[in-house]
């Protein structure tokens, strides 16, 4: 996370609107003097969730959620620490500086460019000769005046340097054409408009700025691929940007679920028709990045919606395993022979497609059904071959409950007893190479575990206000190693209503900035927080008592010691190693003054 000087961040916390910005998210109705709405955060029938204006902070009197415009938006929409003071910087007009003097309003200026670039191609597509004939290849596909509005389409005319032409009129400069990649120079040195003679999509980042585009060329005379896309600039990183999600981003982290489908004008077209849960690779191969992406919003299901033909069913395959070895559950959309979600949705409406997502089989069916197409299962030897080649892949998942389940299911599946498959399974070891190949990289464990802790209470303790209490119950700032941690565990113990705009305002010393930033960098998945945070503050607990026992043992090693002090030394070793501190849990009272603390886990097993 880039070290933002304060100056910066008191201009930001000075001019956020908080109703401005949740009243884009949510819908406020006013009562008097302030804001009333249902709480984004648990489901209620009548309103509890206020904003006053002129109160930097929510609170919703149900659940008990409270926070700034930075909460808010971590916790609605999933955004980490760095995209919320972004997405309001940018909102609010506040130019951010780094402890280094740079100015990080740079991408600021490449979205106003792109941004430009992006209503030239779309007046272009509209209002031109040229540009209607863009406009016959989309009506041809089935898509109309409204749905190029919806989603902006454009179109990059032949004409050389007339885009160039017109961004210099709109006082452009070249440097910010070359940086967004709109520009390019060519092999004589020659500065080129990159998009000619196709038809654009705008792509968008997490706050629906324009960060590129997509484009396809509709001639077949026009130089290059079917497909191309922005080129890699500071804004656009074509690995990690998934298609569409800007549209799907709220919904996807409301219901936890998310289709994935491969071609773009099918995502547009399902968000279209109200499915605005789905998302595409931007034209490469669907990637971890991509599937984490999804898992940092919370999806617990994904529904898997690609070609019918082997091509799609390779997809198919790779991407759900993608999902299944992180514990998602994987669907699969069998879709009908040469049937795509955006014909689907043109010829036969949404009632069927909303069909096709309720019949999709889950990922194992799939894969016996996939891959017993070329074998025989009343073939001993091919249905041994099926079995080890299924059976292979769920070993490699990271979630040990997740394999055995699922070894079980793939016996149900074959009819084989589950004992041949789930017998030989255990968690697998861990190896640590230390090959002097390696590259040394310095690992501290203390400072791992640490920032851990620090990432949980900062981000969630407004929402979960038992995570506060469960800290202060069990642990003091003796507990932490790293001074840093201290300093920071300190002031927020001695400031627990601070939000973390003005935490990270006060702060000082640079180290604890520096860290600071790297806890907020990460970000956390909101589920089973509770347990999370409980499961660290045990580990921490239990370091503390490991190191006391590896003390006495240290000094009943000593050769100085009579047996008298042995003796004593011994008796305490039993002693501390029968006395395991337990995370104890406070009960907090709800809204209907009972008191619960719901933990599924049990973290206090022995070592």
């Amino acid at each position: 996370m880039p070290l933002y000087k304060k100056e910066s961040l008191e201009d930001l916390r000075g001019r956020v609107d908080l109703v401005e910005v949740i009243s884009s998210h949510i819908k406020l109705q006013r009562a008097g003097a302030y804001y009333k709405a249902l709480c984004p955060f648990h489901e209620e029938k009548s309103p509890s969730f206020i904003v006053q204006p002129g109160n930097p902070h929510y609170h919703c009197y149900g659940c008990g959620a409270h926070g700034d415009a930075i909460s808010f938006l971590m916790n609605h929409l999933h955004f980490s620490f760095v995209e919320a003071v972004e997405t309001l910087a940018e909102r609010f007009g506040v130019i951010l500086l780094t402890s280094k003097e740079e100015i990080s309003s740079g991408k600021r200026v490449l979205k106003e460019v792109l941004d430009k670039a992006a209503r030239f191609y779309h007046y272009y597509l509209l209002h031109t000769e040229e540009g209607h004939y863009g406009l016959r290849y989309l009506y041809n596909r089935g898509i109309d005046l409204d749905f190029i509005r919806t989603f902006q389409f454009g179109y990059a005319p032949k004409t050389p340097a007339l885009f160039q032409k017109w961004m210099k009129e709109q006082k452009v400069v070249e440097e910010d054409l070359l940086d967004t990649g709109l520009v390019k120079i060519d092999s004589q040195g020659r500065k080129r408009d990159f998009f000619t003679d196709r038809v654009l999509i705008p792509l968008h980042d997490v706050t629906s700025a324009v960060i590129g585009f997509t484009a396809r060329k509709i001639c077949e005379e026009t130089f290059g691929p079917k497909y191309i896309n922005t080129p890699e600039t500071p804004l656009f990183k074509k690995s990690r940007v998934l298609f569409a999600l800007s549209y799907s981003r709220k919904r996807i982290a409301k219901e936890k679920r998310a289709i994935v489908v491969e071609g773009q004008i099918d995502a547009l077209r399902l968000i279209h028709c109200g499915f605005n849960f789905v998302v595409a690779s931007q034209g490469t191969a669907f990637t971890q990045e991509h599937a984490n992406e999804l898992i940092q919003l919370g999806v617990r299901q994904v529904y898997l919606a690609f070609d019918s033909d082997e091509a799609g069913g390779e997809a198919a395959v790779k991407v759900g395993d993608l999902f299944q070895k992180k514990g998602i559950e994987a669907l699969v959309v069998l879709l009908p022979d040469k049937g795509d979600p955006d014909s689907i949705l043109r010829d036969q409406g949404p009632k069927v497609w909303q069909n096709l997502l309720d019949s999709a089989i889950d990922y194992l069916t799939f894969l016996v059904q996939k891959f017993s197409k070329n074998l025989s299962l009343s073939n001993p030897s091919q249905k041994n071959e099926l079995i080890q080649m299924i059976s292979d892949k769920v070993r490699m998942w990271d979630q040990p409950l997740m394999v055995h389940e699922s070894l079980k299911k793939l016996a149900r599946l074959t009819q084989v007893p589950e004992q041949m498959l789930v017998q030989n399974t255990s968690i697998p070891p861990i190896f640590t190479q230390t090959s002097s190949r390696l590259s040394k990289v310095d690992i501290d464990p203390d400072r791992i575990l640490e920032a851990d802790f620090l990432r949980l209470l900062f981000l969630f303790a407004k929402s979960q206000p038992n995570l506060l209490s469960i800290a202060k119950t069990n642990l003091t700032v003796e507990h932490f190693y790293l001074s840093s941690t201290k300093r920071l565990y300190q002031q927020y113990l001695d400031h627990p209503e601070m939000d973390l705009l003005s935490f990270t305002i006060d702060l000082e010393n640079p180290e604890d900035q520096i860290l600071l930033s790297e806890i907020l960098a990460k970000k956390v998945n909101p589920e089973k927080v509770v347990e999370s945070f409980v499961y660290t503050v045990q580990k921490i607990l239990d370091r503390q008592w490991m190191a006391k026992r590896e003390e006495i043992k240290r000094k009943m090693l000593q050769q100085d010691s009579s047996e008298e002090n042995l003796s004593n030394l011994a008796k305490q070793f039993d002693q501390i190693k029968n006395e395991r501190p337990k995370v104890v849990c406070p009960l907090q009272k709800t809204e209907n003054n009972k008191t619960s603390l719901e933990i599924t886990q049990d973290f206090n097993s022995p070592i």
